[in-house]
């Protein structure tokens, strides 16, 4: 027989001791080893001795392309004598030992682990089995076991868990044997089936009896056992065998035991041992019901709470948490039922629509605590948070689209040209001819539209109260009804008689006094000297006061005033008190706002020092009025100064607002303003960073809720607030409690309830004719206390992660500070997290999983002025009422070069209108040249704002329309460019009533675009039919941009519509003319990635998936054939890349996205072989001073429609194949990874969030 191979491999002499030894052992093997034992022996002796003494003799051994491992392999599996099989075994064991990772591997693929089940099964005849060839067979298993994937398996086919089994048994005091027998039971555990097999065999009870009090002996033997208990504990079964045994009081003994007596903390992982197996154990119903019994709450609380101090003992506070967090009683909400707070009836209900499911459940079952075993694994809490259809996290391509007929636009129109010539009035601009209009006329000439929101139209559709803010006055809703006609009468949700329509138009002199409208406000002047005021008599026979007073110079103006004192309240003439010093705003220096306005206050309790806000500190109306107003009754009226915003914000006009709030309809016919809305927002100057994560914040937060439970007399259950009470929302006290509201425009917090001195549980709103989308929120507080931290918890959250575990801070907007010249939003809250709480949700919430939780937020801050009155939201407002203030001075702007138009495209469900804008510009003349120029330009389509709680949306086409309608070269050659159509809110409804997701329907609008329903979905339905017009007369837009907000990544970005990415991603086959199709869809993100520091390019995804076909992007790219069909999502948190790195992103940011946004379509007009334009793109590269290298151009000759011609497509946009795309995460929520339990203390990389995928179809785009 020739030598080994090995022998003559490269690198290894060929005279090498060790390969020759083996060689001769080769020549053995078979019969000869049997006969000659000796010469065996000897030969494997010799073999161990040189691996143990040189170690380049097991590298020889080891080498690559050496074959000494079969050589080993075989002779132990042909070897009778037990000595030379232990040499052989010494042998491996050696070789094992050292680089075992690679080493293992090599064993594992020679069939290693078979051989040694087999000479286990042929040990084990022998009678007594050698113990020493059983310790080193089951030292090698336990080598082998966690290097081979199949070991369980094989373990079970060969017989060997009864033998490992056996010998436990057999050797319960031989910790030698007993160790390495434990070892492989644990490797043999980790295999779901042979848990439960062996789970059969008794082995659960078995390791109880190994697992044993404190000791120092044994402590390596007692570790393994655990481990191997807790592996089997996985299996439901043998918990509940657990259990059934009465282990669970057993195990908390043990771990309470080792707790106390391991003071030095030398055997953690013994301690974490016991804590695994009570993690598995608790994975089951029984299991956490023996564990409460047991009072493992208090035990692991209580030792938790010892181990905090100590760093290193992270694990087993971790552990325990999770534990506890567990089998925390699961409670429902403290509500009376999950649907909303608020109805609205449909005019008709689909059968199988949501709403109908949704009033289909019989009273008092739509909320049930329904805990299931199934969905309670383990800690990763594998919770994609899909309300609709959960996917499999391994299965990430899933939700692609393959069908390849589905990827291409359809042949045919799905609607009849007839159908659609009635939206032809919606495009006057492709038929205009300017023949009757003079082109050297004034502005007033030219106008070519009128006020879509007129104060005339929108006062008479208004029946209502409507309540602006104060400066001064207390509100009633937060005080004891006064006992005295003296005192102030008129209380909130008073309804006056419907108010007569102002004249029609300004009257060239001081008119009379108007008709007054009987509003419950106060009388505001922008002139301290000027006052006019009229009586109004109210229900109760007193009089009020007139809501108008008229300037000279402006007739017609409006001037609404404040009428609550830093709240929303209506007052009454009678209730006014006169002081002798006049309230004003205090200027401080670095304010932003130095100019201010005069408000006559009919309310005044003193100097600033006495006065007071928002009804704290425990005192009653009468009081106040009694030690403060007696002596001031002299002076008529004190003023109050407050910031003149205008002076910063041109769009914004307080009194205006208020004009707009009377023509906007809600469900809860809302009769207030909110401060933040009437007074504006000025971005602040400063740099909000992002918050950076304390450590074990969120670990404290969780034990803090565990204390509930362990100390329930400590805890105050008070409710504060509820809007399930809608006579009295505001729960009466004795000062002693944060006052609340939400009671105006796009207001959401449904209930507060006191939960502690200083800590405050909150309940949002579900959306109308929904019982989910919580997310959301808007709401006011008052009564404060200076210098005290008050803590926050929002208790119904839904996903499962948030940006707030990333940086992110809720926005507060204070008053007092408003009134001192800082009117802003700023972002604030310390101790900030995100985590799963013990609220149950209810699987009819859930898309019909059970054992699903809800989530807290939870924030902490104080306040810096007494008696303020502040708001939170999730993110800046932008109202309705505020777009709609917002179009009305838009309109103000034009100059006679701007082309506007302000239509209604329809009404919604509660009656509100939706804008429709056309934006252009003029033509030079009348002459057909110009006209033609004029009519052909390309269209613009964008759309913003269908999902309500992504109000940064609302923010960056703020941003755009204001550069449209602004006087630069720039947005003027834009103009000329492009006809720009926008829909700056598609969902109104949503807006006003505080919805988060959906609209009155209960439906998510962004997911009914391939079927909207003209009754329930109006503007999406008059949307696309507006596109579906342009599409028959051959005008479908150049780009359709529908402008979003994403609550989980960072940055800016686009999704986009592409075959070639989306078969790339799903590996589909598809040929050569399937994959054709012009690379323009990357020009426009391309470019604003170059120019705008928020858009990120590679947060951009182009890929197409299943549950996105009915959203606008893929709605109109599939359907009317737009190429450059986006969605584009901004980050409601900050940046993680670029100029605003490490910054939270505000409204000055989103609104120069909207900015960005058209300054790309400019470079895009040069990228569409567009001409006559170089002068002004050579004017915008000098002003935006990019200093980007010259980019080679490759011209793509590909066959367009008539909306897309030759696109010149930048080189680098070609996208490789093995190009990184997020395909699944897509707008708004974005499912994603496995929740991590304690977020922020165990990861190393806090924006790991950003790279999540997303499987929720109801939460996105």
């Amino acid at each position: 027989m020739n030598k080994p191979k090995m022998a003559t491999e490269k690198g290894v002499p060929s005279n090498s001791r060790v390969l020759m030894l083996l060689g001769q052992l080769e020549r053995l093997n078979g019969e000869a080893m049997m006969r000659d034992v000796e010469t065996a022996r000897q030969v494997t002796t010799k073999i161990l001795h040189l691996i143990q003494t040189q170690e380049k003799s097991g590298k020889e051994v080891m080498s690559k392309g050496s074959s000494g491992m079969e050589v080993i392999l075989a002779s132990l599996e042909s070897s009778r004598d037990v000595q030379t099989t232990l040499n052989i075994m010494y042998i491996l064991s050696e070789l094992l030992t050292v680089g075992r990772g690679r080493r293992v591997g090599v064993f594992v693929s020679k069939g290693g682990t078979g051989v040694l089940f087999q000479i286990l099964n042929t040990a084990n005849k022998d009678m007594p089995p050698s113990e020493e060839l059983m310790l080193q067979l089951h030292s090698l298993l336990a080598k082998v076991g966690p290097k081979d994937r199949k070991f369980g398996v094989k373990a079970r086919l060969s017989g060997a868990l009864n033998i490992t089994v056996n010998l436990i048994k057999q050797n319960i005091q031989n910790t030698k044997l007993l160790l390495p027998c434990l070892q492989v039971l644990r490797a043999y555990s980790t295999n779901s089936v042979n848990a439960i097999s062996l789970g059969k065999n008794g082995v659960v009870e078995l390791m109880f009896k190994i697992v044993a009090p404190y000791s120092k002996k044994n402590t390596s033997l007692l570790k393994v056992a655990l481990d191997a208990l807790g592996a089997l504990l996985k299996s439901k079964t043998n918990a509940r065998r657990a259990v059934d045994g009465g282990h669970v009081p057993v195990m908390l003994a043990l771990y309470l035991d080792w707790h106390r007596n391991d003071t030095r903390h030398r055997y953690m992982l013994i301690r974490k041992g016991f804590l695994v197996c009570l993690r598995n154990i608790t994975n089951i119903k029984l299991g956490r019901k023996a564990f409460i019994e047991a009072d493992g709450m208090r035990i692991l609380y209580n030792s938790s709470t010892e181990c905090l101090p100590v760093r290193t003992l992270d694990p087993l506070v971790n552990t325990s948490s999770l534990i506890m967090r567990k089998c925390f009683p699961k409670n429902r909400l403290p509500l009376p039922t999950i649907k909303s707070a608020f109805h609205y009836q449909l005019p008709h209900v689909p059968a199988a629509g949501p709403v109908a499911q949704l009033y289909s459940q019989p009273p008092g079952v739509d909320d049930v605590v329904d805990e299931s075993d199934d969905n309670e694994e383990t800690e990763a809490d594998t919770d994609s948070e899909n309300e609709e259809d959960e996917k499999d996290h391994g299965t990430a391509n899933d939700d692609i689209e393959t069908d390849l007929n589905k990827l291409h636009p359809k042949k045919s129109p799905s609607r009849l040209f007839e159908e659609l010539r009635v939206y032809e009035r919606f495009f006057l601009e492709l038929s205009e001819d300017f023949q009757g209009y003079n082109f050297d006329c004034s502005k007033s000439a030219s106008s070519t539209s009128s006020s879509l929101f007129s104060s005339s139209s929108s006062s008479t559709r208004s029946t209502r109260t409507i309540i602006v803010p104060t400066a001064q006055a207390l509100s009633p809703k937060h005080d004891p009804k006064p006992s005295s006609p003296e005192d102030h009468n008129s209380f909130r949700g008073q309804r006056a008689e419907p108010p007569p329509p102002p004249p029609c138009g300004p009257s060239p002199s001081l008119p009379p006094p108007l008709t007054p409208l009987q509003l419950d406000t106060i009388h505001l002047t922008k002139d301290q000297d000027q006052k006019e005021e009229a009586g109004i008599p109210s229900p109760d026979g007193h009089k009020t006061l007139s809501p108008f007073a008229r300037p000279p110079s402006q007739g017609q103006v409006i001037e609404q005033s404040l009428a609550r004192s830093l709240e929303c309240v209506s007052l009454e003439e009678e209730g006014r008190l006169n002081a002798e010093e006049a309230l004003k705003g205090v200027k401080q220096e670095g304010s932003p706002v130095s100019a201010t306005r005069h408000i006559q206050s009919p309310l005044l309790l003193g100097g600033i020092a006495a006065r007071r806000v928002g009804g704290g500190g425990g005192s009653n109306w009468g009081s106040d009025c009694g030690s403060e107003g007696a002596e001031d009754e002299s002076v008529e009226g004190a003023v109050l100064e407050v910031p003149d915003t205008a002076l910063l914000l041109p769009l914004h006009d307080p009194d205006l607002y208020v004009e707009m709030v009377k023509g906007t309809n809600s469900v809860p016919q809302y009769a207030e303003v909110a401060y933040p809305d009437y007074f504006g927002h000025v971005a602040p100057t400063f740099r909000e960073p992002l918050l950076d994560r304390v450590y074990g914040v969120q670990r404290s937060k969780i034990f803090q809720d565990i204390e509930r439970l362990i100390h329930p007399n400590d805890i105050l259950d008070k409710v504060v607030y509820d809007l399930d009470i809608p006579s009295c929302p505001v729960i009466e006290d004795n000062g002693e409690s944060l006052k609340f509201n939400s009671q105006f425009e796009s207001g959401n917090l449904r209930k507060a309830v006191q939960v502690r001195k200083y800590e405050y549980d909150l309940v949002l709103n579900s959306d109308i004719n929904s019982n989910h989308y919580h997310q959301w929120f808007y709401f006011e507080v008052s009564g404060m206390r200076v210098g005290t931290m008050y803590r926050f918890n929002i208790i119904n959250c839904e996903k499962s992660n948030s940006q707030f575990n990333y940086g992110m801070q809720v926005l507060m907007y204070s008053v007092q500070e408003a009134i001192s010249g800082r009117p802003r939003w700023v972002r604030t809250g310390t101790d900030i997290c995100y985590y799963k709480n013990h609220f149950a949700r209810s699987s009819i919430a859930a898309g019909g999983q059970k054992g699903k939780s809800y989530y807290t937020l939870t924030f902490s801050t104080n306040f810096s002025h007494k008696d303020d009155v502040c708001y939170f939201a999730y993110h800046y407002p932008y109202t309705y009422s505020t777009l709609k203030m917002h179009l009305s001075k838009l309109e103000a702007l034009r100059t006679p070069e701007i082309y506007l138009r302000q239509d209604v495209l329809c009404e919604t469900l509660s009656g509100n209108s939706c804008p429709l804008l056309t934006i252009t510009a003029m033509p030079e003349s009348n002459s057909n040249d110009h006209i033609c120029q004029f009519r052909n330009r390309p269209l613009i389509f964008l759309s913003a704002r269908v999902h309500p709680g992504e109000t940064n949306a609302s923010w960056v086409m703020k941003g755009t329309l204001e550069f449209l309608m602004g006087p630069s070269p720039l947005a003027a050659s834009l103009r000329e460019a492009y006809i720009f159509k926008i829909v700056p809110m598609l969902n109104p409804d949503g807006v006003v009533n505080g919805n988060h997701r959906c609209s009155l329907s209960g439906e998510d609008l962004n997911r009914q675009w391939q079927n909207p329903n003209p009754e329930l979905h109006p503007t999406i339905y008059h949307t696309k039919s507006l596109l579906q017009y342009l599409a028959h007369i051959q005008r479908a837009p150049l780009v359709f941009c529908d402008y979003h907000g994403h609550s989980r990544k960072k940055n800016v970005f686009m999704y986009g519509c592409s075959v070639k990415e989306t078969v790339w991603q799903s590996n589909i086959s598809a040929t050569s003319s399937d994959l054709q199709e012009d690379l323009g869809y990357r020009t426009l993100p391309k470019i604003l990635s170059q120019i705008a520091p928020a858009f990120s390019m590679a947060s951009c995804s182009f890929v197409v998936e299943r549950s996105k076909e009915s959203t606008a992007r893929v709605v109109v790219w599939r359907e009317i054939g737009v190429q450059r069909s986006y969605t584009m999502e901004s980050t409601l948190c900050g940046c993680d890349q670029g100029k605003y790195k490490g910054l939270q992103i505000g409204t000055r940011e989103l609104e120069e996205m909207g900015a960005q946004f058209c300054m790309a379509l400019l470079r895009l007009k040069r990228l569409t072989g567009l001409r006559n334009h170089q002068h002004l793109l050579d004017l915008e590269s000098d002003i935006i001073g990019t200093q980007s290298k010259v980019v080679r151009l490759t011209c793509r000759c590909r066959s367009f429609s008539s909306s897309c011609p030759t696109t010149y497509v930048m080189e680098e946009d070609e996208p490789s194949f093995m190009e990184a795309i997020d395909y699944s995460a897509e707008s708004n929520d974005e499912d994603g990874e496995p929740e991590n339990e304690h977020a922020g203390e165990v990861h190393d990389n806090p924006d790991h969030i950003d790279q999540l995928s997303d499987s929720e179809n109801n939460h996105r785009e």
